[in-house]
């Protein structure tokens, strides 16, 4: 069964920059999507980016735009997010996730509960 495990989280002045790993175990990453999702205290989970494997499409939650970047190293079956110009509101824990059963190579709509294989998620803190 597909486990991940994320890592990379820290503390952050605002303005700076972090990467956070994603790795899986159990199976190839090759075949699935994988999306990142973040969840501050008292919010609801969130979806941050997605990444397909069919076509390597990237998607984005507009809060994020044009500062993340998710990306995928299938040889080491890892996804990244690199997240620059950070923000207090960026304050989350974030984790990854894959979608089950059909169409797993396909981002669904980024919502929780479209998703499974949810790692342990690192903590991500933006403070000065």
């Amino acid at each position: 069964q597909l486990h991940f495990v994320e890592s990379g989280g820290g503390l952050v002045q605002p303005g700076g920059s972090l990467r956070l790993s994603c790795a899986a175990s159990g199976v190839t990453l090759d075949y699935y999507a994988i999306g990142w999702f973040r969840q501050a205290p008292g919010k609801e989970r969130e979806g941050v980016s997605c990444i397909q494997s069919t076509d390597g499409s990237t998607y984005y939650a507009d809060s994020v735009k044009g500062r993340f970047t998710i990306s995928r190293d299938n040889a080491k079956n890892t996804v990244y997010l690199q997240m620059n110009s950070l923000n207090p509101e960026d304050t989350a824990v974030y984790y990854c996730a894959a979608p089950p059963g059909r169409g797993l190579g396909l981002c669904p709509t980024m919502v929780p509960y479209e998703y499974d294989h949810w790692g342990q998620g690192t903590q991500v803190t933006v403070s000065s």
